[in-house]
């Protein structure tokens, strides 16, 4: 009952649909859902990098050997809990940071606190207070192979499973396990780069995504097979497994297959320059307060947020207290030992070893008001740059993903590209062009059917029936935009852009077109058409008049043959007549045939056509022809 009584917190909210005001504010956090998820997802997808990360450098290493009066043991009587526990004491306990990173739960937790800067110190303590990291390494390898591309994020996405199961008190039988998968992940991977370096040679190395899995794959074999010699020899262990955690870096290639996240992306891009300019004016800001604060509080009392690690002492000090200052985190400790000025609180004539500087009391006055201007300057104005440009650069992301083509619709049709052309040769055959409009993605894409469209689109081609890829574009993105003002400038920088991709354009010069082409084969399927029905006339021409002839039977004027010149009239002559006949014929262009080597040349042709018997039953069927006679006929 007591737990259903708990729903009673929840009359408020009929309150919402009695006020327009309230109804306005619950609409708009509605609608503004799917942005705030895509931004969650984001900050999920970094995160979880970190977390692993954690996970990885300190697991296990947030707990300390205390006793119950809270007492902490040095490092020399403790080592680890296994030796506090030994100690058979109920005075000594193992005590572990509530939040840490033991797992990638609890990681997220401890993120959670880092990102709204309450409680990040703490944490950080606890870091720096850690010693002897087991790293175990997970290496991936992921390409850019378009055929590969599902296999690769069902690869990432097991992988990232097996490195979040991964738990400080796991046994050795699953550490064992794991160490196998990732030795065949690794063996997978390298593979894949390897297959992708030979295909793709020397243009592997002009995509960024392909020169990052490279490096990747290098640390990753590095680290297999030199890990103890470069530990023990060259450099630190802890620094070594900070570099072989680049491979957690892989994560970021699932957010190319969202489209709303690569907005965020390509936002965060736009505003890197104005960012670095930004952050450059922060520095100077941090570099002059960093200056005076040595000067003016170098020697306060060490309390509260004053230390041996947060100071102004030194200069580096200076800036690790500016920069927590500029996080809003803690601020009130580093000045509260700057406002002692009373014998009370602070020693006015301590000395100070090597210098002549006594006294470790402060100046109110000029505390507050550096530490006033400080946060004015950098974290109400400087800090909200940021997030104004971010916001700015979002906008004007946004807008253009509402455009009917983007950058990223680009990037599309250049992979599709690959595919149909791994040669690099800037040409794709004719006949492959449907197949090639029907694999882009919306909206350059036209589905199949799509022979008339992309008839009418009237391409050049060149000689080898072949379409250049900038013809194909302007083509499929005047289709999108339709007649602008806007399409000359956009197919100049389109050919800009291919042009400092592809600095060896080839030069070449149409013959024909796609409309053009369409229009030869149907004239050229008319002519045969009409010239073959032609023939077909002739032909049943010429076999009635040696039908006539064979009914006449020699009584009578014979009609003269219906083609005495030209092709029939020729294959006829070469096929039934003596060789002299032709001769004579041939020779005698100038005036038509006489009527005796007409009547002639038909009578031997009769008595080839008429056996002998046909004078005694006219009416009895001719006999087959021969193969000859049958091809004239």
């Amino acid at each position: 009952m007591r737990v259903l009584r708990t729903f009673r917190a929840l009359r408020p909210l009929r309150a919402v649909s009695r006020f327009a005001g309230i109804r306005v504010v619950v609409n708009a956090l509605i609608g503004a859902i799917p942005s705030i998820m895509n931004v969650l997802l984001v900050c999920l997808i970094f995160w979880l990098i970190f977390s692993i990360m954690g996970v990885n450098l300190f697991a296990g290493k947030f707990g300390r050997c205390v006793n119950r009066t809270g007492y902490i043991h040095n490092v020399s009587m403790v080592n680890n809990k296994t030796e506090c526990l030994l100690l058979n004491d109920s005075q000594f306990y193992w005590s572990k940071v509530k939040v840490n990173f033991d797992n990638v739960g609890a990681g997220y937790l401890a993120l959670l606190q880092v990102a709204t800067f309450k409680g990040w110190m703490e944490i950080m303590y606890a870091a720096v207070d850690s010693r002897g990291n087991e790293l175990q390494g997970f290496f991936f390898d992921l390409v850019s192979k378009q055929a590969f591309d599902i296999i690769i994020m069902m690869l990432i996405i097991l992988n990232m499973i097996t490195m979040m199961v991964e738990t400080d008190e796991q046994p050795k039988s699953m550490e064992a396990i794991l160490n196998k998968i990732n030795l065949a992940f690794i063996v997978i991977f390298s593979a894949e780069c390897l297959m992708k370096i030979t295909a793709l040679r020397c243009y592997f190395f002009t995509v960024s995504w392909n020169i990052f899995d490279f490096v990747v794959v290098i640390l990753s074999i590095v680290g297999i097979v030199l890990a103890d010699i470069i530990e023990k020899y060259f450099v630190s262990p802890t620094l070594f497994r900070v570099i072989r955690l680049a491979r957690i870096g892989r994560v970021l290639r699932l957010i190319r297959g969202a489209k709303g996240i690569r907005t965020l992306l390509f936002a965060l891009m736009m505003s890197l320059p104005a960012l670095f300019n930004i952050g450059l004016l922060l520095f100077l800001v941090m570099f002059i307060y960093a200056i005076f604060g040595m000067a003016n509080f170098a020697y306060v009392k060490k309390q509260a947020g004053i230390d041996d690690m947060f100071n102004f002492e030194t200069f580096a000090n200076s800036m690790i207290c500016l920069f927590q200052i500029t996080t809003s985190a803690g601020w009130d400790g580093l000045l509260s030992p700057i406002l002692n000025n009373s014998p009370q609180e602070c020693d006015p004539n301590i000395p100070h070893t090597g210098t002549a500087a006594r006294g470790n009391c402060g100046n109110p006055s000029v505390g507050i008001t550096f530490f006033v201007t400080y946060i004015i300057i950098s974290f109400l104005i400087v800090v909200n740059m940021y997030i104004a440009i971010i916001l700015e650069n979002f906008s004007v992301a946004t807008e253009e993903s509402t455009e009917p083509l983007s950058e990223d619709d680009f990037e599309m049709f250049y992979e599709v590209w690959e595919k149909f052309d791994p040669e690099a040769t800037q040409f794709i055959e004719y006949s492959k062009l449907t197949d090639f409009a029907d694999t882009l993605s919306e909206p350059l894409r036209i589905a199949k059917p799509n022979k008339i469209k992309l008839i009418s689109m009237d391409l050049p081609m060149v000689s080898g029936d072949k379409i250049h890829c900038l013809d194909i574009l302007f083509a499929f993105t005047k289709r999108v935009l339709g007649e602008s003002g806007e399409m000359d400038a956009l197919k100049q920088q389109m050919e800009e852009k291919f042009m400092m991709a592809n600095p060896s354009k080839i030069s070449y010069e149409p013959i024909t077109t796609t409309l053009r082409r369409k229009q030869e084969d149907v004239s050229a399927t008319v002519i045969q058409r009409a010239y073959r029905r032609h023939l077909v006339r002739r032909q049943v021409k010429q076999a009635s008049f040696l039908y006539r002839q064979i009914n006449a039977d020699g009584h009578g004027e014979a009609d003269d043959p219906p083609e005495k010149e030209g092709l029939i009239a020729a294959m006829m002559k070469e096929n039934y007549l003596p060789e002299m006949e032709i001769m004579e014929t041939l020779s005698s262009t100038s005036s038509p045939p006489s009527y005796d080597s007409v009547t002639r040349a038909t009578s031997d042709l009769f008595q080839v056509l008429i056996p002998e018997s046909r004078n005694t039953d006219l009416c009895e069927p001719l006999p087959p022809p021969d193969r000859d006679r049958e091809t004239f006929l």
